[in-house]
């Protein structure tokens, strides 16, 4: 690889968060595990030099990877320009209507997103990618951290809003380990892949989405303290008592922390906090 990019002048950005992939069993395991077969429509984040570019192009029915480096384009024109089922956009996928991309692109195919995700900008194009609500499943690879949060089970020191959120779309599964060596330049930190299976149907009754995860960032913006005090700060209008009120209501004890609650907690406090705003 140095070769390739030393003829081509390119040097790592650290500003876009590049280290790229070396080892060449990691990605062909992403595209295996993540299902990736010719009735597959792929879309693929930050291609790089192209590793898992190449892995998908040689299995999916199409690939549509999304690049904000234009440096890469020659590289990428050596890499996988032979591939007919690939198209390459130059842009930011934080820019783009992914759902109409994905209509566009992968009719009468399974859409699924793969990645190396960049660390700095994990969360936001994860979001992007679930709240597109288009996807069978998005497979990406993350720091190790960053995959025990979105994983995590309640009560754990890695349980956040962040993992009720991947958790209310999806059903993540973490696949396998990557080390730091596994990357030019390597990072100081350990990687993970992580597959997060769509839902098709969500299991509670949410009454009002916006509400329940109003009340679930409200919790965690006060971790250390208890429901009662995250959901007076986080609903004003219903004030210390009235907090109290919503949990007892909800059958839950008086000092419990939100970090405990799972979804379906979480969205009984939700639909009792509606059910008291239409009765005002």
């Amino acid at each position: 690889m140095k070769p390739l990019l030393q003829s081509h002048g390119f040097h790592f950005s650290k500003a876009k968060g590049q280290n790229f992939l070396i080892a060449d069993w990691v990605p062909r395991q992403i595209a295996e595990e993540a299902g990736v077969d010719e009735t597959a429509g792929v879309l693929e984040i930050g291609p790089g030099i192209g590793p898992l570019t190449q892995q998908l192009a040689l299995r999916a029915g199409k690939v549509c990877a999304v690049e904000l480096d234009e440096r890469l384009k020659p590289i990428l024109a050596a890499t996988v320009g032979e591939f007919s089922n690939l198209e390459i956009l130059w842009s930011d996928v934080l820019k783009q209507d992914v759902p109409a991309l994905v209509r566009e692109k992968f009719a009468g195919l399974r859409p699924m997103a793969c990645a190396n995700l960049p660390y700095y900008i994990t969360s936001p194009i994860l979001t992007a990618l679930l709240e597109a609500e288009c996807f069978e499943s998005v497979t990406v690879m993350v720091q190790k951290e960053v995959a025990q949060r979105i994983a995590a089970r309640p009560g754990t020191a890695d349980y956040s809003a962040f993992t009720i959120f991947c958790q209310y779309y999806s059903e993540p599964e973490i696949l396998f380990d990557v080390p730091a060596d596994c990357f030019m330049p390597q990072p100081k930190v350990t990687s993970a892949v992580i597959t997060l299976k769509t839902r098709k149907q969500r299991p509670w009754q949410i009454d009002d989405p916006e509400v329940f995860f109003r009340c679930v960032r409200a919790s965690f913006a006060m971790r250390r303290k208890t429901l009662q005090n995250g959901l007076a700060a986080g609903f004003p209008e219903l004030g210390k008592t009235g907090a109290g009120e919503v949990i007892a209501a909800c059958g839950f004890a008086p000092g419990v922390r939100g970090e405990t609650l799972d979804i379906e907690g979480f969205a009984a406090i939700a639909n009792e906090i509606v059910r008291r705003k239409r009765h005002v």
